[in-house]
């Protein structure tokens, strides 16, 4: 049985290679000129990413032997292209994909693809089809840490005080031994000595990765860089990377994996473009399993309201990823995965989907074992067997064919424990997202005190329209465990 709540609003609508202890000799150095001071990233807008972890996906083997037989995992992926733009995805966060000890975040060389997934050749024609297709390709980017199979860390280990790379890596001293008996001490990343820490103060080491980088845009044709751990790297660094890639690129888009602080530090003209949203992450579940729509939507009017924090950023919305546990293990109630969704394909910033979970996958993080949520997946699913993927593909469609979803601005409406509004508006268009939690559905009155008769049609469901009437707007049965997204449409009278 439906319930109604009558709500007293003022909506404002605005008019307006081998493993030997050496470098490879294959780095160049590339020159571009620009004639664009300005950095515009404006497809990021309209950006809705997929975000694969391949080693993972593929069912490669764990550790890299450096000697097995290349096998082409990646260009599978190419399979996986047509279920990407069924989702409405049309740009791919690729997990790392280099040479590597064993996960992908202990490199061993930034110029060859991992053999346990293919070849660079693999990597280009993979980049190629994607632009063919209308999706941008962002790398996972690991440039505050190395593996021990590095090129340079070799030489360190043969040469010692001799080496010419012995400045390359933070805190090594020759004083002491290492955790792994070698002749030095290092700085390892948060105590893991299996990834040597890079000294990114060092002229030769940023020189080394901007070159790196080059390589890659000229290369792969890359369209961003997700930089993992940015919140730990050097701000001197970040900028000087910010600047050659816009050098290289005008619209190369640089998101850095930022869980604590203000994202202002990081995320600026000078700096990177976006950072991920791990202050909302955290809301957009236990606002579900706790009944309590108060704390998302306390984080998103503080992040987006009108003295937001970070109302002038495209932060980089996720529900889960491959270092969290799957949204699915999250939910007490599975029933959540709608208007979960429903939100962050409707609140500012850029929505993203972990392979898997748009369908279900579950998988619990585990004190220090990440296997589970980076499983292998045999058979590219069907999205019309699952109702969530359904949902999702038509929150996607719904995100690209509204201006005010990819750039307005929000305003909250209305909130309680399970019921929440908020619009998103720009000069002509008004979006207003009503999402309900409970399992009953609920009717909500607006009071609305401007624009008499104009027209609002619920996007989810087309049939159900409704107009501001006597200054209110009277939203009914808002569907149990689901939403309404409608947009404001103008009556205009013809002759």
């Amino acid at each position: 049985m439906a319930t109604t709540k009558t709500v007293v609003l003022y909506l404002h609508y605005i008019a307006q290679k081998d493993n030997l202890a050496k470098p490879y000799p294959v780095l160049l150095v590339y020159q571009r000129i620009s004639t664009m001071n300005k950095h515009i990233s404006s497809w990021v807008n309209k950006a809705i990413f997929y975000h694969i972890y391949p080693l993972g996906l593929f069912g490669a083997p764990l550790e890299n032997d450096f000697f097995s037989p290349i096998v082409n995992r990646l260009e599978r992926l190419q399979d996986w292209i047509p279920y990407m733009k069924s989702m409405g995805c049309n740009a791919l966060y690729l997990g790392p994909v280099f040479e590597s000890d064993f996960h992908g975040y202990d490199t061993a060389d930034y110029l060859l693809v991992d053999r346990r997934l293919g070849t660079n050749e693999t990597l280009k024609n993979l980049s190629s089809s994607l632009h063919e297709n209308g999706i941008k390709l962002v790398l996972d980017t690991v440039f505050n840490h190395v593996g021990r199979n590095f090129w340079a860390f070799k030489d360190l280990q043969c040469n010692g005080e001799n080496s010419p790379y012995k400045d390359w890596f933070d805190g090594v001293d020759f004083s002491r031994n290492s955790t792994y008996g070698d002749d030095f001490f290092y700085e390892g990343w948060y105590d893991a000595y299996n990834l040597v820490k890079l000294n990114l103060e060092n002229t030769e080491v940023k020189k080394y990765l901007f070159e790196v980088v080059s390589f890659w845009v000229d290369e792969f044709k890359i369209d961003g860089l997700r930089l993992d751990v940015a919140e730990i790297m050097s701000k001197q660094f970040l900028a000087e990377l910010a600047e050659h890639s816009r050098q290289l690129q005008p619209d190369l888009w640089l998101m850095g994996e930022v869980i604590y602080g203000d994202y202002n530090e990081w995320a600026n003209k000078n700096m990177l473009d976006s950072t991920t949203n791990y202050q909302a992450y955290k809301g957009l579940y236990s606002c579900h399993n706790d009944c309590n729509y108060f704390e998302i939507a306390f984080t998103l009017n503080r992040q987006f309201g009108l003295d937001g924090v970070y109302k002038d950023l495209q932060l980089y919305n996720f529900v889960d990823n491959h270092d969290t546990t799957r949204i699915a293990s999250i939910l007490t109630n599975e029933q959540h995965m709608f208007p979960l969704h429903a939100i962050l394909y409707t609140m500012p910033g850029i929505p993203s989907l972990y392979y898997g979970s748009e369908w279900g996958i579950r998988g619990i993080k585990g004190a220090h074992e990440d296997t589970l949520l980076r499983p292998e997946v045999a058979i590219i699913p069907d999205p019309s067997s699952s109702s969530i993927s359904r949902y999702i593909q038509q929150l996607a469609k719904i995100k690209l064919d509204s201006i005010a979803l990819q750039e307005g601005d929000y305003e909250e409406l209305f909130v309680d424990h399970q019921q929440f509004a908020f619009s998103r508006s720009t000069a002509n268009e008004i979006i207003i997202i009503l999402v309900n939690s409970a399992q009953e559905s609920v009717s909500i009155t607006l009071v609305y005190d401007r624009d008499e008769g104009l027209q609002f049609q619920d996007q989810l469901d087309p049939e159900y329209l409704t107009t501001v009437h006597q200054q209110q707007i009277v939203v009914n049965e808002i569907p149990g465990y689901g939403a309404r997204i409608l947009i404001g449409i103008r009556v205009i009278e013809t002759l």
